[in-house]
C-alpha cells in the first residue's frame, strides 16, 4: 500500500510540463555594448566591467599565447616586460549550455590517413580543459560567454614565479584589477586582449622591494591572444643534431617498428623562393623584423646595423632581400604576433637578454621572433672598456674607445638574439674556429699595439662563417626533384670540410663542459697561449689604473666598479685552459658521415 501510494504521489510530477528559458539572442544580448571586430569578435560592457566572447569557430584549432607586455623589472624575479609563456594550440567545443577551450595533446600522435589509429592515440593520453564558459547569448551558431574572469585571472603564473624566486606569497587581488582596453584589439587573424593585474603580500621579497612602487602591491599587465594557425604550404624539415637548430619534437605512434617513434622537426620561419631553380631569388615574403621605438640613439642603430647582418647569411643561402629589420611603426602593437620584434628592456640589474619565439607545434614553424635585450648590457660593456684604457687622463675628456666598444658589442648582441629566433642554437666551438659565429659567446679580444690597450678588434663585425652555413641548414630551398636529406648531408659535410662544426650549451655549461674549445667568454684556437696573451693585457691595464679610470666629479669610491671587471678580466679564459688538461675531444656524428 504504502509503496502504491509513493508511486502515485511521483506521477503528477512527472507529468508536469517543464518550463525552459528561452535563450537571448546576440543581437539582444550585445545591443548596447561596443563591439570590438576580429579574428574572435569581443564586445566590451563599460557599465559592467565585461568582456564577451563571440565564438563561432567551434572545433577549428588556433594558437593561443600568453605575454607579459608590463613586467616587474627584476632579472632575479625574471618577469620582464615582453616575455612569453609559452604557445598551445586550443579550439572551442560546444556541449549544451557550456563551451570548453581544450587544448589537445601534439605531444603523442598517429600521422596516418587511418582514423582508428589517430583516434587510439588520442585517446590514450590525456587533453587538458583550460576554461569552460557559459553560454548566455546565441544566434545563428554563434554564443556569447563571458570571458572577464578568463582573462583576468593569473594566466602568466605571476603568484608562482614570485614563490620560486623567494620573494614572498603574493595572491591576485580582483578589486584591483581591469581590463587594459588600449591593448585590447581584433585584426583578421587575431585577437588581442589584455589586463591589469595586481598581485598582493605581507611578506615581499627583496627583489621586489628594490623595484616596485609599492612592494606590497605589486602591478603588471598579462596578455592572451588568439591567433589563426598558419595556412597551409609550409614543409617541415627534420632535425639533425649536427645542424645547430632548436626544434619540436612528437612521439609519432603510426611509424613502423623499424624506425624511430620520436620524430624531431627544426624550428624556423617560413621562407620560400620565387624561383626555387634559380642560384640567387627573391623571397615569396621576406622575414622581417622591427625595433622597438623605445631603444634610444645611438643604441638604436647599433641595434638595427647587428640584427640586419643576418641578411648576408640568407643572401649565402641564395635570397635576394629575403631578410629585412625595420623600425616598429607607431602605434603598432608589439605583443601584436604579426610583428617579429626587438624589444628593448629595462631592470634594475643587469641580466640576460634572450631569444624567444612562437612556433606552431605542429610543425615547428616560427609564427613571430621575439628579442627582449636588457638595457644595461650597454653599460656594463662600457664600465669593462673604461678600466681597461683608464681614459680620463684630465677628467672630462670623453671616452671615445669605451664608447665604441660598447656599440661593438651590442650590434654583436643583437644578431645573437635575433639568431636564436630564428630557430638557431648557441655554437660554443666557434670562438676557437676563428670567432665563426655569432651565436657564441663572446669575450672582448683586446690587443696590444705599440704597448697600449686597443679595442678596435674586441668584437667582430659581420656575421660569421658558420652562421651562413646554419642559414643554408635551415633555409636553403632546394630545386625541384632535389633529396632535401642528401641535400642537407651535403652542406653539413661542406661546412666540416671548412672547419666549421658545431657544439652546444650541454658541453659548454659547467655540468658537461668536456670539450677543451668549447667554452662561455673565451678566445682563440690556442687555448694555453690566448690565456698567457691575456695576461700581459691585463698587466699592462692594471699598470695604469687610477684615478683616470672614472671621470671628475665621480666619487672615489666607484673607482671599485671599475676594477672589478679588469681584476677578473682573465677568468673565463682560466677555466677554458683548465679544460686542455682534463677535457675530451669529440664531435657530434651520424653513422656513416665519415666522422671518427
Amino acid at each position: 500500500m504504502l509503496r502504491r501510494l509513493a508511486l502515485a504521489l511521483t506521477l503528477p510530477l512527472a507529468a508536469a510540463p517543464i518550463a525552459t528559458a528561452q535563450m537571448a539572442s546576440l543581437a539582444d544580448k550585445t545591443r548596447a555594448l561596443e563591439r570590438i571586430d576580429g579574428f574572435v569578435p569581443m564586445y566590451w560592457d563599460a557599465g559592467a566591467g565585461k568582456l564577451w566572447l563571440e565564438v563561432r569557430r567551434f572545433g577549428q584549432e588556433m594558437l593561443y599565447i600568453n605575454s607579459l607586455p608590463a613586467g616587474v623589472g627584476s632579472n632575479d624575479i625574471g618577469l620582464d616586460r615582453g616575455q612569453l609563456s609559452g604557445e598551445r594550440i586550443v579550439k572551442f567545443e560546444r556541449i549544451g549550455p557550456k563551451v570548453l577551450l581544450v587544448q589537445p595533446n601534439y605531444g603523442f600522435r598517429a600521422v596516418t590517413d587511418n582514423p582508428d589509429e589517430r583516434r587510439a592515440v588520442e585517446q590514450s593520453f590525456a587533453q587538458s580543459v583550460l576554461w569552460g564558459f557559459k553560454v548566455e547569448a546565441e544566434s545563428d551558431g554563434a554564443v556569447l560567454v563571458d570571458a572577464t574572469d578568463f582573462v583576468m585571472r593569473d594566466a602568466h603564473d605571476v603568484v608562482g614565479a614570485m614563490r620560486r624566486t623567494g620573494q614572498g606569497t603574493f595572491r591576485l587581488e580582483p578589486s584591483r584589477g581591469a581590463l587594459y582596453l588600449e591593448r585590447t584589439r581584433g585584426f583578421p587573424r587575431n585577437t588581442e586582449i589584455e589586463a591589469t593585474l595586481t598581485f598582493l603580500s605581507d611578506n615581499p621579497g627583496r627583489f621586489v622591494r628594490a623595484v616596485a612602487a609599492a612592494a606590497e602591491a605589486v602591478t603588471v599587465r598579462v596578455h592572451h591572444s588568439f591567433v589563426a594557425l598558419p595556412e597551409p604550404g609550409y614543409k617541415p624539415r627534420r632535425s639533425d643534431p649536427r645542424g645547430g637548430y632548436f626544434g619540436i619534437s612528437y612521439a609519432d605512434y603510426a611509424t613502423p617498428i623499424s624506425e624511430p617513434i620520436l620524430q624531431r622537426f627544426i624550428s624556423r620561419h617560413r621562407l620560400e623562393k620565387k624561383d626555387p631553380r634559380a642560384a640567387v631569388s627573391e623571397a615569396v615574403k621576406p622575414i622581417v623584423y622591427y625595433l622597438d621605438r623605445g631603444a634610444p640613439e645611438p643604441i638604436r642603430t647599433a641595434l638595427l646595423e647587428g640584427a640586419r647582418w643576418w641578411n648576408q647569411a640568407f643572401e649565402a643561402a641564395g635570397y635576394k632581400d629575403a631578410f629585412r629589420v625595420e623600425l616598429m611603426p607607431e602605434g603598432a602593437d608589439p605583443m601584436d604576433v604579426r610583428y617579429n620584434l626587438i624589444q628593448w628592456v629595462h631592470r634594475q640589474t643587469r641580466g640576460w637578454s634572450y631569444g624567444s619565439t612562437v612556433t606552431d607545434p605542429r610543425t615547428g614553424e616560427i609564427i613571430k621572433g621575439q628579442v627582449s635585450l636588457g638595457s644595461l648590457r650597454v653599460r656594463q660593456d662600457y664600465l669593462i672598456a673604461q678600466g681597461l684604457t683608464a681614459p680620463f687622463l684630465k677628467g672630462d675628456e670623453k671616452a671615445a674607445d669605451a664608447e665604441r666598444m660598447a656599440l661593438a658589442r651590442i650590434r654583436q648582441l643583437s644578431a645573437h638574439e635575433v639568431g636564436h629566433t630564428l630557430g638557431i642554437q648557441h655554437n660554443y666551438i666557434s670562438s676557437g674556429q676563428g670567432r665563426a659565429s655569432v651565436m657564441d659567446y663572446p669575450h672582448p679580444y683586446v690587443k696590444l699595439t705599440n704597448g697600449r690597450i686597443d679595442l678596435s678588434e674586441a668584437y667582430q663585425e659581420g656575421i660569421g662563417a658558420w652562421d651562413k652555413e646554419a642559414i643554408k641548414f635551415g633555409y636553403q630551398d632546394f630545386p625541384p626533384g632535389t633529396d632535401e636529406k642528401a641535400g642537407l648531408a651535403g652542406l653539413i659535410a661542406a661546412a666540416r670540410a671548412r672547419g666549421l662544426t658545431f657544439l652546444t650549451d650541454e658541453d659548454a655549461r659547467p655540468a658537461g663542459s668536456a670539450h677543451p674549445q668549447t667554452h662561455l667568454w673565451d678566445n682563440g684556437t690556442n687555448i694555453a697561449g690566448e690565456l698567457d696573451r691575456m695576461m700581459l693585457v691585463r698587466r699592462v691595464a692594471l699598470d695604469q689604473f687610477g684615478e683616470r679610470a672614472i671621470p671628475t666629479g665621480a666619487p672615489m669610491a666607484t673607482l671599485e666598479e671599475v676594477l672589478v671587471p679588469l681584476y677578473l678580466h682573465h677568468r673565463y679564459q682560466v677555466e677554458a685552459a683548465v679544460k686542455v688538461i682534463g677535457g675530451q675531444w669529440y664531435d657530434y656524428a651520424m653513422r656513416g658521415d665519415g666522422v671518427e
